[in-house]
């Protein structure tokens, strides 16, 4: 028999609901806002088989482009051979959620700002750069008062 290559083959687990997420949607959902150019992942919510998108785009992670009543349009760029093709999905709102991949950047925007402010005004410079991790710093182990000792594997013995 043939394989079956349908829109939903493979996706026993992908489109399933996680552990204590099953029954009602949150209302939290419906009321979230989302802004042209707002950064979304793709997450299928097996629950709600309108607006849902092709298991390709599952977890993909996408820009705003376009808004309605109940869904939102999302660009994402889709691998094809050796390029990426941009798509541009419509997806109702119960499969998108905003994204937290710039929360890093944004935190550290704002620190270094705040820090910047600070330097400013003690009159100082200050780097802003990251840096990698540093090699760890020289030691010197002394034998006076550490001898060492010799570790061996105790015998194995069959005790009845």
């Amino acid at each position: 028999m043939g394989h079956s290559g349908g829109l939903r083959a493979g996706t026993r687990y992908a489109f399933s609901r996680g552990f204590k997420e099953k029954g009602m949607i949150h209302m939290s959902t419906y009321l979230t806002q989302f802004h042209i150019g707002d950064i979304v992942d793709i997450k299928v919510n097996g629950a709600v088989q309108k607006g849902m998108p092709h298991k390709v785009y599952h977890g993909k992670t996408g820009v705003v482009y376009n808004i309605t009543k109940s869904s939102l349009g999302v660009i994402l760029y889709k691998l094809v051979g050796n390029r990426y093709i941009e798509k541009r999905v419509n997806v109702r709102i119960e499969h998108v959620k905003h994204s937290k991949c710039r929360k890093e950047f944004v935190d550290r925007v704002k620190s270094n700002a705040e820090k910047k402010r600070a330097a400013k005004t003690a009159g100082e410079h200050v780097h802003l750069k990251r840096q990698p991790v540093q090699p760890r710093e020289a030691r010197t182990v002394t034998v006076k008062d550490n001898l060492p000792e010799t570790v061996t594997p105790m015998p194995y013995e069959t005790t009845i």
